[in-house]
């Protein structure tokens, strides 16, 4: 039977009337098969009796009896037909499973090509950082050798100086010596008497008792050479290490631009969205749970929620200032405090010249220099919020082991204009790579 179900189509197990795989197969005297269910249905409506498909009328209807071999036949059509379909379920499961595998295998192709370009950005930054600091030693080694060298050669100078006095006097006593001897043989009586006060005494000369020719102390000169450059290199390693590590942070460099539905009244933004300032004007500005209605703040229409971004921010100009991220859920009405605890990971200018951070307590800041350029670094798993001075490439202040479990936004600060000192508008600059 296997055998013969092999030669039989799908149509030869279709009912005419439903379309369907025969239930209950009934074969009528014609010849023709059709579900039990559908022929008594189709003559319980169409009188007389006919068949449906050869149009042959039947005076009586016929009594209709189960076909076995078709019903069986039927059935392992149907059984087949569910085996299919659950084949080609279990197929389209297969290459899903496949297609996930393939995806993953790309995925991690892809983190083997971001791994292998960290990992080339990490090797170049070591060897820019190690070749600057051999270079350093290189320099002062030369500098110690030619130190000491140099003392040498005053020691050098000094002793031919010596040597040179020592031999004009030598000479002017050889001299003296064969005056003597030559008088003490002479038989001229007279002119013995009148050389006699001059050669009599020996010619002037220098008392070379404590003249002493010491060689230079080197005592302490390689430990001061070393000293120093311990103090250069740690000094030069950190610049170089914030040098590096800037370099990287802005490989996240990102597009942020201003949100006018965030801004206080009273800030002017530019059409850009890249610069802000404080006006002297409350705009009469809807007061929608997005806007800032009593400190002169405004946020990113960005937000970030994972990975890492890296922006800068130009204060040159600028008296005072509030720069960082913010979460989304910040109280944006009333009064608002600077801290991580509500939400704000910021650094701060004020009195022209005095930075702090706004932790809790805030944390003053003593810098090198005013930064004209802030960079501002999240990375959002690690934690890590971080501020740069730009063309110093120094680290400002770093919020460490910072947890974020909402979206974050950069948020800007120009603070009041304090009789037009503090006018300069705060810019969101492009990122130019440090070389």
């Amino acid at each position: 039977m296997s055998a013969a179900s092999c030669l039989l189509t799908e149509d030869q197990f279709l009912c005419s009337i439903c379309l369907d795989v025969f239930t209950d197969p009934v074969a009528i005297p014609c010849g023709h098969n059709f579900c039990k269910t559908c022929i008594t249905q189709h003559w319980n409506v169409n009188v007389p009796s006919q068949c449906p498909n050869c149009k042959k009328v039947f005076n009586t209807r016929p009594e209709l009896q189960i076909n076995t071999f078709i019903s069986e036949m039927a059935a392992q059509f149907r059984q087949s037909a569910q085996q299919k379909t659950e084949l080609g379920k279990t197929e389209a499961e297969i290459q899903q499973m496949i297609q996930k595998r393939e995806l993953k295998i790309q995925e991690i192709k892809h983190s083997v090509e971001l791994s292998e370009e960290d990992a080339d950005r990490e090797i170049a930054d070591g060897v820019y950082v190690f070749t600057a600091l051999k270079e350093s030693v290189e320099r002062r080694m030369n500098e110690l050798m030619h130190t000491i060298k140099e003392k040498q050669r005053k020691t050098e100078k000094q002793a031919e100086g010596f040597i040179k006095e020592l031999e004009q006097e030598i000479s002017e006593l050889k001299k003296r010596s064969t005056e003597v001897e030559q008088l003490s043989r002479s038989e001229d009586h007279l002119h013995l008497l009148q050389s006699f006060r001059t050669l009599n005494t020996a010619p002037p000369t220098r008392n070379w008792t404590g003249v002493r020719v010491s060689s230079p102390s080197h005592e302490g000169t390689v430990r001061r050479a070393v000293n120093q450059l311990e103090e250069t290199l740690s000094e030069q390693m950190k610049k170089l290490l914030t040098e590096a590590e800037l370099k990287r942070v802005q490989q996240s460099a990102v597009d942020v631009t201003l949100d006018p539905d965030t801004a206080h009244p009273k800030l002017i933004l530019s059409d850009d969205g890249k610069q802000v300032k404080l006006g002297d004007v409350r705009k009469n500005l809807p007061d929608n749970p997005e806007r800032f209605d009593r400190w002169a703040n405004v946020l990113s229409k960005q937000s970030f929620s994972s990975g890492r971004f890296y922006y800068e921010v130009q204060v040159e100009g600028k008296t005072k200032w509030d720069l960082g991220v913010a979460r989304e859920s910040i109280n944006r009405k009333g009064s608002i405090t600077l801290t991580p605890q509500d939400g704000y990971w910021t650094i701060c200018l004020s009195n022209e010249n005095k930075y702090k951070a706004c932790a809790n307590p805030s944390v003053r800041l003593s810098l090198k220099s005013q930064p004209q350029k802030v960079g501002v670094f999240v990375d959002y798993e690690e934690g890590l919020v971080s501020f740069y001075d730009v063309d110093a490439a120094a680290l400002i202040y770093s919020f460490t082991g910072c947890c974020f479990t909402e979206k974050l936004y950069p948020f800007f600060s120009p603070s009041p204009n304090e009789g037009g000192k503090n006018s300069a508008p705060l810019i969101i600059s492009p990122v130019n790579h440090t070389e």
